[in-house]
């Protein structure tokens, strides 16, 4: 049995309200314009408005439906105001919302088809209110199996969260408050950056330089690369793994000691602790500045340092452009950015105890790239109904995966 979208659910298309009512102080609800605000789950806004025309509620649906990345999903933690790059997607429960979007996930070239193959494709809502998915009495037990699945994987992504808390905390207190073992005995004096450590004054360029080794990948058209992508970054934060041929711009090669950083839309922030398998040549988009640390800095130290929060606020005002999506920070102005530089025997103790911290990341997110791959292996199999839900036992999914 096949139902329309519009029979089994509500479709609320998305709205800009006017960008004089654009903020970043918390006035009014949290304005989610599009996909490059979507993460691997929810989205994380940083914008609000104080006129929202078009709200979304807790655990709808929301599915991209302008340009190259229209199909992409996510689900909203919270109230959302809407803008036209967006809809929401409200069904009669939680389950069944969900079961929509399995159905969209495995019917998704279909729906796109719709939308035209122009540069700047767009589904409208008669698109997709009228477009029809699978609707069989069990559809909550599918589900409920696929949602399984899904929430084996967040619980990984909070766990992920939960240690680079923990980088971020660790680095805040040492170098930020400048509590360090030892602080007592440290003599503080004035800078342009506040009252820090003697002889801590430098600029970012004292701490790392910057890979820039290009490469043409179409030149290697049969050769795999792991491809370090900012929708991979969005995705779980694992590279690709893609031919050259099917990679059309140029890129930088990088290696396992560098840390990367977007210089798009700084607001969001994007830092890679990138860890290439050494199976193929490891690159990167030029949308990232690939830093490797200087003598006397680590990785470890490197990626904290760019992952905290004072780290970030400098960053952000280094950005230019005029539109709030399409801002940009020139990779020789965060080299000359003013900043601390500690003594190399505070970053290696610090390196040491947060170097075990990290290496737990990578692996929770291999984890969850062979969950997700179970799940999407199973999910048109559901949805068709060439498997019994049944005969299923996800118990133990998390430790097969």
């Amino acid at each position: 049995m096949k139902r329309t979208i519009r029979s089994v659910s509500n479709v609320i298309m998305g709205q800009s309200p006017p960008g004089s009512t654009y903020n970043a102080e918390g006035e009014g609800l949290l304005l989610l314009n599009g996909p490059t605000e979507f993460g691997p789950t929810y989205p994380h806004c940083t914008l609000f408005t104080t006129d929202s025309r078009r709200e979304c509620e807790p655990y709808d649906l929301i599915f991209c439906v302008r340009g190259s990345t229209t199909g992409r999903m996510n689900w909203a933690d919270r109230k959302y105001s809407l803008g036209r790059g967006v809809c929401a997607i409200h069904a009669e429960s939680n389950i069944e919302t969900c079961f929509i979007r399995y159905c969209i996930e495995n019917h998704l070239s279909e729906l796109l088809k719709l939308a035209g193959g122009g540069t700047f494709p767009n589904l409208t809502k008669n698109d997709i209110e009228n477009f029809e998915i699978p609707w069989p009495e069990n559809r909550r037990s599918i589900a409920g199996i696929l949602l399984a699945y899904d929430d084996l994987i967040e619980n990984n992504l909070r766990r992920i969260k939960i240690l680079e808390e923990m980088a971020r905390s660790l680095y805040c207190e040492w170098f930020v408050n400048f509590r360090f073992p030892g602080h007592e005995k440290v003599q503080m004096v004035d800078s342009p950056l506040g009252k820090i450590p003697k002889g801590w004054e430098g600029h970012f360029d004292d701490l790392a330089t910057m890979d820039r080794k290009g490469i043409n990948p179409f030149e290697f058209p049969n050769e795999e690369f792991e491809h370090f992508s900012i929708p991979a970054f969005d995705n779980f934060q694992l590279p690709s793994v893609e031919l050259g041929e099917s990679i059309l711009s140029g890129k930088y090669l990088i290696d396992r000691d560098c840390v990367l950083i977007s210089k798009l839309n700084p607001r969001i922030p994007r830092i890679w602790y990138a860890m290439p398998t050494g199976k193929y040549r490891a690159l990167t988009s030029t949308e990232f500045i690939s830093l490797k640390p200087k003598s006397k800095v680590t990785k470890e130290f490197l990626f904290a340092k760019c992952f905290s929060e004072d780290f970030t606020c400098h960053f952000c005002s280094l950005a230019i452009g005029t539109s709030t999506s399409h801002q940009r920070v020139k990779p020789d102005n965060l080299m000359d950015m003013s900043t601390t530089v500690p003594g190399a025997e505070y970053i290696d103790r610090f390196s040491n105890i947060l170097r075990p911290i990290l290496d737990k990341i990578p692996k929770l997110r291999i984890k969850n790239s062979n969950l997700r791959c179970t799940r999407d292996l199973l999910l048109p199999k559901l949805i068709s109904g060439e498997l019994d839900v049944s005969k299923l036992d996800i118990a133990n999914a998390g430790d097969s995966a």
